[in-house]
Parts: C-alpha cells; structure tokens; sequence
C-alpha cells in the first residue's frame, strides 16, 4: 500500500494546523496567568513584608504590658480592712493577681468574650472573616469584630482607640506576638487589670468595688456574671446606665453561655438568674465613706509623698479609722440635727470627732451633717476649720493657774469687775451667761458652773502669754499672735479647730502627755513595700500629771455643775451612768459656736455645733446643755457601750485634805470644811483669815469701847474677802471705828435723847412731825412723845418719829413737845422744845 504524504482532505488538514495553535496557546495562557499569579503573589508577599516592616517598626513593644507605668488607684481602708475610698487620676484600677478571682468570674468572661481563649493563637479566623464580610456587606470600614481577649488587652494597653485596618492589622500582630511570650493565664490576667468596666473603673478590682463595694475575692456567680457582661458596652449595660434594666438581659447571656460552654449547670443558671433583680449595688457617686475623714487623709498623703503618687501610684493606706465608730457618729450627728427643736434654735450643722487619747488615733471624724449636700457647703470640714471656742477653752487657762501655784481651792470672788483695756479705750466688763454673780467662788466650782468673772480674773493673773504658751504645749497650734488677743481670750475669744482642740483635751485624758493626732497608720506601695508605719510614741509630758488629774476630777464631779446646769442635766446629758467622764460645754457671746467636749480614760469626743456661714444660732443655747451636749451624749454613750468603769489614774503626788468652804485655805476657828485635792507641793499653808471675828456693841453696831455695858457687846463673825485681783470684799463689812458720842456729856450713863424736829420757837399748824435722835449705851425699852406733858405715842425702836394731830380744844399759843427714854438699866434721859401752835 503506498502512503500519500499529503491529506487525505482539506479538512482534516485544516483540523490539524488549527488543532496544534489552540493548544500552543492555551498553554501560552496558562503559563502567562501563572507567571502573572507568581508575580502578584510574589508582590503581595514582598507588600506584606514591606507593609509588616513599616507596620512592626512602629509597634509598642510586648514587653510593655508589664513594664509600662500603669495608673493604679491609692486605696484608703480602715484600721479594720474596710475600704473607705479609691483615689485615682483618669482611671481607677487596682491590680489582682489571677489566683484572686473567682473561677466562676474567669469562666463567665471567657463565656462572654473569647470561648476558643485557649485554643487560638492571638486571633480567631472565623471571627476575622466576620469582620471582612461586615465590610463587604455592610461598608462597615471600621474594623471591629472579631477580636479575641488577646486583641481586646492590644487595643486597651497598647494601641489607641483609632477604628482602622491599619490598627487592626497592628492589633493581629501584637496579639500573635504576645501569645508567643506570655502564658495564656498571664494574658487572662493582664486583660482583667485592663479592660474598662465603666466609668473611670479599670480592671476587675476597681469594677467590683465600683459596682458591689467589695474586693473581686468575695463576688457571687451572678455578680461575676453582671460584671463580665459590661466590657462589651459598659455604658449600655451598666446598672448605674440610663437603661438600668440593660444588664439584667445581658446578664442571663452570660450565665446562659456559661452553661452552653460547661462551665456551669441548668440548675446553677436557673438560680443565679432568680437572684438578679436582688442585686444589691453600691451607692452611685456615693463610693467615699467617712468622706470628710478620707478627705483630710488624702491631703496629708500629698504632703509626704506628693500628688502624682497619690493619684497614680497604687498606694494601699490603712487609717486609723473606725468604720463602726464613724457610722455611729454620723448617725449621732444627722439624726440630732435632724430634729425640729434644732431648727428652731437655727442650728444648721454639727461636727464631731473622736481620739484614742493614748495613742492620738482619729477614731472618727464627721465634718458636717451631710458631705454630700451641696445647697449647704457639706463637704465644708469644720472639723478642721477655725472657729470660737467659747468656754470650752477655760481648762486650758485654769491648768495654767495650776502650774502658776494655784489650785482648785483657789477663791476667786464673781462680782462685777471692770478691766482696763488700755488708754482711751472703754474698760472691759465681763458678764456671766445668766447675767448674775455668784460672790466667792472656788476654782472647781467656777469651772464647773462655767463662770466667766473666775475664768477672767484667773487669765488676768496668769498673763495671756502663759495661756498661749500652754495652748500651744497642748497641740493648738492656731493661737500664735500675742498681740490679737485680750482677757476674753479665755471665753472663746480666738479661733481653734475641733480637732486641735480634742486633741488638747486628750493630753488631760492622757496624764498631761500629748500625743498628736494619728490618721495614717500604715502605707504600702504597689510593689508591697512598706513605705510608711506607725509606731506608737511615748508622746511628751506636758502638763504634770497632778495638773491634769486635778482637772479631770473637777469636769467629771457633776455636784461641781449642779448650779449652772442643773442636777438633771448635768447628770443625764453631761454625764454617761456607770462611766467617769469628764466634760466642758462652751458657747460664744454672739452665739455663733456651741461646743461640748469630753473624754474618759481610752476615749475623748469633741462637737460642734452652728452654721457654716457663722449666722447666730437662737439664744436658747446659751446654756449650754444644747446644741452640741446631746450630740455629744449620744456619741460617748455608743463609744462606751459594754465597756467598763475606767477611773482616771491617779498620780502618787495627789493628796486630799480639809478646807475652808469659802476662802478655799486651811480651816480657821470659823470655818466651814470640805475637802479638796490638791498635788502635795501645793497643798494650802495658810490658815483661812478672811473670817473675822468682831466685838460689836449692840446698840450702835460699832466697835466696842469702855462705856459699851457687857451685856450690850455681842461677837459677830465677819466675812472679809480678797483674792489674787480684788484686794477686799465684804458685804457687810465689819465696823471700822467705834463711837464717841457714847459719851454723854453731863457723865452720865441716860440715854442722850435730842429732838431735831421741829426747831424751838416753831410756829406750827395742828398736824405736825417730831423727830428725835437717841443713843445710849445700854437697850431702850421706852420712848414716849409727849405733848404738854401728856403722853401721846410710844416707841421701843429706832426710827424715832412721831406726826402730832392737836385737838382743837388746845389754845393757840406756846405749847411743850417733849421726847423721853427709858433704857433697860432704868437709866431716862428726854429732851423738850417750846413751839408756838397756830389756829
């Protein structure tokens, strides 16, 4: 057969060139899409690398999320563990370490947040692929979704809050980059220090305080779930929200995926959610307690260690507050004022506070009635503000006079005294609250009652110098200028601060030793290093112990208030039953401050009471047992609720002996006693001399002389007073001479009878008066005024007078008035005029 070398056709010829060129091309394009493919993937991974070049050399470091300075909160607790505040700058955080919270709170987040947390390796694929359909679909160009809780702690510590793929495309490689360095435990635990609750409350610490008012330590599972369910939108969810019912929604998705995933039963989430809506949440804005107290101590914080410390550094401060005593003062203080009878005597706010004496510790410190009552300035601290003492600053002067060598004998007379106030000035007339005086009164009894004249006269010996000066040894620190002040220095006339003065009043508590004021007691800085302690101090003896003794004894002896204030009052409001307390109430002059102090042993309360403004109160409180003593009462009684009876130490150098009643010296002949105690140096050496004992003669009233029968002279005891301003004070005074004219001038011993009325020669109508001056040496038993020798009236005491009516039966013309007396030795002495009578 032989073979044709050309085709058979034209069409399968043609078939056969074509076939061969579709083929080569087909194979040309294809090489072609695969070069053009290799190129675009070799661009797009050399883009990537470039672009994660560009992107990486800007990245923070992962290293950063434990080296970086974090803003972490000063905690200020109580002495006892109670969180009282959380100082902080933008946010408020405190760190916890992971094996703090609760599982039930670490499971309910990962529920919520990022289920596959520890399977993934920083990022989740299906949740990115969301986020990219999200932009497809809905141009939603922002970049969110999708983010795992290793994202979520990129973008909260690391990255800013910009929305853009450039941000989330630095977020993925961070997020792989810290998976590759940290434990996911660490990261957990990284993320719940981070991650924004609300508010200004960062991290799960700050959280459940802000919401619960307790540590994370102590939540439930339903708070655990509450609070794991706010990062997504704290704002939506809050409770404290304007839709306040949003997060009991979102708090069953919590707990109805916590049971999805495992982590809980049917059972458990059926009972977590019947307790929702009994969720008992922290006051909103009302987180502070003992607001005025954290206040004080947050300044002192800023003094010793600086502001930028305080706010951001993570201080941890244990005060030494007493949250139970705190709330029970406050309570004393509201309740009290809340009353009508203290809006009718126009008191509109109180303070108090209450010291350990023996340590200085500041047990509670209330500075207004509400803190958080802005129509009245309450956050205004009167507890540290200057204000007028009143009389509550008399113990300080009256210790004064102790150390001087006076004593509580000491006599002090309370009559109206005038004490110049310097040249061309008028003089200085101090008064009394009840406007009256009181005659001799003894130093415990003027403090006592409260007398101001005593508590003058004692500052005018003592020399306002020395009072300041004491004052000062004492703790107040705000009386410095010598020269502002006078005598009324001692009713209240400077300004002090509640606090100062109880601190003052603690060093009398103390024995005379003071120990300043302790609010800080210890201070712990995030790092757990104990940057501050304090050690209890000995304190300094500033008084001598049998100064202070003395006053304690005169403030806590009630009989020694019984005049001023009342048995009642002074027993039942200035006293506490079973308990020795010692108190001093003080008001100013133009009623503006009212106070009461006291202490016991182990415990000294200090209150005011006003307004903020200065506007004087009603006059009703110028006794003293208002106003400020109810408050008080309140307070020491809840303070010394089942305590038990604690005396007042007693030095070794007190002694107690008899004395005047009176005079206040050693009894005399004539005393009337009572005791006193007294330190032993200063124990009364003078025996009493102001009685003084007089031979009087009785018809005149003078001082007995020779002619003066013995049984006219009688002995009478005379009270001549004086002491340390007034030089002599009687009242009657003792007679000072004796009379001549007991001598009759013929020798003899008849009364001396001389009618000075009318004159001899008188020419008088009917109705006329006699008078007739008589001495005599002896007792008249008989005067008869005579007309004519006719005996008209009779007398036996002195006025010696007598108005004559004549009869018209008697002749005008000269008539004889005469005046006889008869003494009680027989003895008749009379006296006659001529008159003329007229028709």
């Amino acid at each position: 057969m032989v073979y044709s070398s050309f085709p058979s056709s034209p069409q399968r010829a043609y078939r056969n060139i074509f076939g061969k060129r579709s083929r080569n091309r087909k194979i040309k394009i294809l090489s072609a899409l695969i070069m053009t493919g290799f190129v675009f993937f070799i661009a797009g991974l050399l883009g990537l690398v470039i672009a994660f070049g560009v992107v990486a050399k800007d990245l923070p470091s992962p290293n950063k999320l434990k080296t970086r300075d974090v803003e972490l909160s000063t905690k200020i607790f109580d002495r006892n563990g109670e969180l009282l505040y959380d100082i902080y700058g933008d946010q408020n955080r405190t760190l916890v370490t992971l094996d703090k919270v609760p599982k039930d709170l670490q499971h309910a987040t990962l529920a919520i947040e990022d289920k596959n947390f520890y399977k993934h390796e920083g990022f989740d694929f299906l949740g990115i692929g969301r986020a990219f359909m999200n932009v497809v679909i809905n141009r939603d160009f922002s970049g969110g979704g999708g983010s795992t809780l290793t994202q979520q702690l990129v973008k909260n510590a690391l990255l800013s809050n910009e929305q853009t793929f450039i941000r989330k495309f630095k977020e993925l490689i961070l997020a792989l980059l810290i998976e590759q360095k940290y434990t996911k435990d660490e990261i957990l635990q990284m993320y719940l220090n981070e991650v924004p609750y609300g508010g200004t409350a960062a991290g799960i610490e700050a959280a459940s305080y802000n919401y619960f008012g307790k540590s994370v330590k102590d939540l439930t599972l339903v708070e655990s779930a509450v609070l794991s369910g706010l990062p997504q939108k704290p704002t939506t969810y809050s409770p404290f929200g304007s839709n306040p019912d949003a997060y009991i929604t979102r708090t069953k998705d919590v707990l109805r995926r916590m049971r999805e995933d495992g982590y809980i039963t049917k059972d458990q989430e059926e009972q977590a959610k019947n307790e929702i809506e009994g969720l008992k949440f922290a006051q909103q804005g009302g987180n502070i307690r003992a607001p005025h107290f954290v206040m004080y101590v947050r300044e002192e914080l800023v003094k010793r260690f600086g502001e930028k410390t305080v706010l951001t550094g993570g201080l941890q401060v244990t005060t030494s507050l007493d949250l139970k005593v705190q709330d029970k003062v406050q309570e004393a203080v509201t309740k009290e004022l809340s009353k009508p009878e203290y809006q009718r005597l126009k008191v509109g706010n109180g303070a108090a506070v209450v010291q350990d004496p023996k340590t200085g510790e500041v047990l509670a410190m209330v500075g207004s009635m509400d803190y958080f009552n802005t129509e009245k300035d309450g956050n205004y601290n009167v507890a540290t503000a200057l204000r007028q003492p009143g009389s509550s600053i008399k113990p300080i002067n009256y210790v004064t006079g102790f150390k001087k060598g006076y004593t509580p004998a000491t006599m002090f007379i309370d009559k109206e005294t005038e004490f110049s106030n310097g040249e061309g000035q008028p003089p200085y007339k101090p008064r009394n609250y009840d406007s009256k005086f009181h005659g001799p009164v003894q130093i415990r009894y003027a403090l006592g009652n409260s007398y101001n004249l005593p508590a003058v006269k004692m500052l005018y010996t003592n020399g306002v110098k020395e009072m300041l000066t004491t004052a000062k040894d004492m703790g107040i620190n705000t009386l410095t200028d010598e020269s502002r002040y006078g005598l009324s220095l001692t009713l209240g006339g400077g300004e002090v601060k509640l606090l100062e003065l109880t601190n003052a009043y603690s060093v009398f508590a103390n024995g005379g030793v003071r120990v300043d004021p302790v609010s800080i007691l210890r201070v712990v800085s995030a790092q757990g290093k104990v940057l501050e302690e304090y050690k209890q101090t000995k304190g300094r003896q500033v008084l001598a112990p049998e100064h202070a003794y003395l006053i304690n004894d005169i403030l806590s002896d009630q009989s020694a208030k019984y005049d001023a204030f009342g048995v009642g009052a002074a027993t039942n409001i200035l006293g506490v039953k079973g308990h020795k307390v010692a108190a001093k109430t003080g008001t100013t002059d133009d009623i503006k401050d009212n106070w009461t102090m006291g202490y016991t042993a182990s415990y000294t309360v200090g209150v005011w009471t006003g307004n903020n403004d200065g506007t004087p109160m009603a006059s009703g409180l110028v006794s003293g047992i208002t106003g400020a003593a109810p408050i008080w009462h309140s307070i020491m009684v809840e303070v010394l609720k089942d305590k038990k009876l604690e005396e007042f130490t007693k030095p070794a150098g007190i002694v107690q002996m008899e004395i005047d009643k009176v005079s206040g010296m050693k009894p005399g002949p004539y005393s009337e006693k009572r005791t006193e105690y007294f330190a032993k140096w200063q124990v009364p050496q003078r025996e009493d001399d102001m009685h003084k004992k007089i031979r009087i003669c009785k018809p005149t009233g003078k001082l007995v002389t020779d002619s003066c029968p013995p049984e006219e002279i009688e002995e009478k005891v005379f009270l001549v007073l004086y002491d340390p301003v007034t030089k002599q004070s009687c009242d009657p005074c003792p007679p000072g001479d004796s009379d001549t004219s007991y001598y009759n001038p013929t020798g003899k011993e008849e009364p001396l009878v001389s009618i000075s009325k009318p004159d001899p020669g008188d020419n008088l109508k009917r109705e006329f008066e006699v008078v007739a001056d008589i001495k005599s040496p002896y007792t008249l038993t008989k005067v008869e005024f005579m007309f004519d020798n006719i005996v008209v009236a009779t007398s036996t005491t002195p006025p010696f007078q007598y108005t004559y009516t004549v009869d018209k039966g008697a002749p005008a013309g000269k008539h004889t008035i005469s005046v006889k007396a008869t003494d009680s030795a027989g003895n008749v002495g009379a006296d006659e005029v001529e008159i003329a009578l007229l028709d």
